[in-house]
């Protein structure tokens, strides 16, 4: 059975690549490019699989796409394809519907049974990740939950309580909540050095 594929990246040399690749496959078959995350939910409806890139620029980002693709009925797996390892991206892209997360430096051969694997309905993680992922089920305690790595976020951009809470859509008395738990698992007492310690240990990007 040849599986149908959507690149979907805002950067026409990655998709270049990526199809040269793809195309040495004789049950792989390229048939749509999408510039943006916006055009990859338009083009997703006559593909197998898609593999998804998660920053597009100012547009809609990949774990936004990859919700609205694969809450449709009879949709295609999508399989995220990035340069990013955080907590925050992985757990976004998951909890989005991905059907894998692999990063943009594996090796040809990895990227292609990570293409038929998640063609096959299955789970699709690199090393790294499915790590990160585990670690997290270990010591749940210590992890952030979401809300606090989208809080966290917001404050590594300069954004002020008020506006978090805006952006939100939540209390300032709830984001005050969030960062006392953050600062409490990160072993911090600032805004700063929760920033600081959250990009060491690659829970967010800066």
């Amino acid at each position: 059975m040849t599986v149908r594929l959507l690149l979907a990246d805002d950067h026409p040399v990655v998709r270049a690549g990526l199809r040269a690749v793809l195309d040495t496959e004789p049950d792989f078959t390229v048939v749509a490019e999408a510039a943006t995350a916006e055009r990859a939910v338009e083009l997703a409806g006559g593909v197998d699989v898609v593999l998804m890139d998660l920053q597009f620029g100012a547009g809609m980002h990949g774990s936004e796409a990859t919700a609205a693709i694969t809450a449709r009925p009879g949709a295609p797996r999508v399989l995220v394809l990035t340069t990013y390892d955080t907590d925050a991206d992985i757990l976004a892209a998951v909890e989005a519907g991905a059907s894998g997360y692999l990063l943009k430096d594996a090796p040809p051969e990895e990227l292609a049974a990570a293409v038929r694997t998640a063609a096959a309905g299955r789970s699709a993680l690199a090393p790294a990740v499915a790590h990160r992922l585990m670690d997290r089920m270990r010591t749940p305690a210590r992890a952030l939950t979401k809300r606090e790595l989208e809080v966290l976020r917001l404050v590594g951009e300069g954004l002020s309580n008020q506006q978090i809470s805006k952006r939100l859509f939540l209390s300032q008395a709830t984001v005050k909540s969030h960062l006392v738990h953050v600062y409490a698992k990160l072993g911090v007492d600032s805004r700063t050095a929760a920033v600081a310690t959250a990009t060491a240990r690659r829970l967010i990007r800066r």
